[in-house]
């Protein structure tokens, strides 16, 4: 008996064809992510209330507008009377185009800073409820530019159309435990 010599339909991975595939099932992850974001965006765009009067920028010029997906990050903290409780510490999330191209990440501080490393740090002028039950509150932040770029513009941001974010349902149990909570969000940028 004389077996063939067959080429091998199976052959075994070498290091760079696993990271090969790795970064290829990333990339299709990405981009899938990217799509149901670009979605998700157009479907809060084509939803929404238009935003009550008290988060309207004065004197002010729409520069562009995202949508945000992320986490809200909070910690297990006891307050003034010994009762721990959760905390929020900071967002972390990514802000997307309307074509679902990633172009800004959102920070502690709260900051955004773009791809080209311009950055902005918001401060709260107010405040008003979710549309959306069980969400965080929308905002209208006023902001300083610390580098120059894209954003340094900008003096105003919108957080609009929250979804999630609130703090987490399950009790936190002890002294600086983190927790998470999903967000997505409607952020317009003001010159």
């Amino acid at each position: 008996m004389h077996e063939s010599a067959q080429p091998d339909r199976n052959p075994p991975l070498s290091a760079p064809g696993l990271a090969q595939g790795r970064n290829r099932r990333r990339v299709t992850l990405r981009l899938r992510l990217a799509t149901a974001l670009a979605s998700l965006a157009s479907a809060i765009a084509a939803d929404a209330a238009p935003p009550p009067s008290n988060l309207i920028p004065k004197n002010a010029e729409q520069a562009f507008a995202t949508t945000a997906a992320g986490l809200q990050i909070y910690s297990c903290e006891y307050d003034g009377n010994h009762r721990i409780a959760w905390v929020f510490q900071h967002p972390e999330a990514t802000l997307y185009d309307a074509s679902g191209v990633a172009v800004i990440r959102h920070g502690a501080g709260p900051s955004w800073e773009a791809q080209d490393g311009s950055r902005i740090v918001g401060e709260k002028i107010a405040d008003a409820p979710s549309p959306n039950a069980g969400s965080i509150p929308q905002l209208l932040l006023s902001t300083r530019a610390t580098a120059n770029g894209s954003l340094a513009s900008v003096r105003y941001v919108q957080r609009l159309d929250t979804m999630g974010g609130a703090a987490p349902a399950t009790p936190c149990s002890a002294e600086h435990q983190v927790g998470s909570s999903p967000y997505y969000a409607h952020y317009v940028f003001w010159k």
